[in-house]
């Protein structure tokens, strides 16, 4: 019998191929907070080795806001946690105007441990026109000492 494993996570070079957005250039960014050494930008444009941390607990937004509508095919969100075990729930939506409803993508939630799962890796292939403004909702779970983080955001 023949066996091999199979990874479900995409390889980096299948990531590295993809025409990613340049989002410094086609959007606006809005987030509830920030730490000091580790802005939004550090998970927005890339190469990043630390990407954005909020700089409280609780609830975080992360929100993108398109100068002009875009057709958005791909999602990919990238999480880190080495420091101590947390859980959180985030949630992708969107919204084809920059006052209107909102139309969730995905709502999920994912369980850090530094002895094991510390990156969560979500690739989300979509189909969505006449985009304004995505959205990101992270909230930690279980401890009120939780701060959120992002290592990567891009958008095809």
């Amino acid at each position: 019998m023949r066996k091999r494993l199979i990874d479900f996570q995409p390889a980096l070079s299948e990531l590295s191929n993809v025409e990613w957005l340049n989002l410094p250039a086609l959007a606006q960014v809005e987030v509830t907070s920030e730490a000091e050494s580790y802005p939004i930008e550090s998970a927005l444009v890339p190469p990043s080795k630390h990407g954005w941390r909020a700089a409280e607990p609780g609830e975080q937004r992360i929100r993108l806001i398109f100068d002009q509508p875009q057709q958005i095919t791909r999602v990919l969100l990238v999480f880190e946690e080495h420091e101590r075990a947390k859980s959180h729930e985030f949630v992708l939506r969107w919204s084809d105007s920059v006052d209107g409803s909102y139309t969730e993508i995905v709502r999920q939630q994912w369980n850090f441990s530094p002895a094991g799962a510390v990156r969560e890796v979500e690739d989300y292939g979509v189909q969505l026109s006449h985009v304004r403004v995505l959205e990101l909702i992270i909230t930690p779970i279980g401890s009120t000492e939780a701060i959120a983080s992002l290592m990567q955001l891009r958008v095809a």
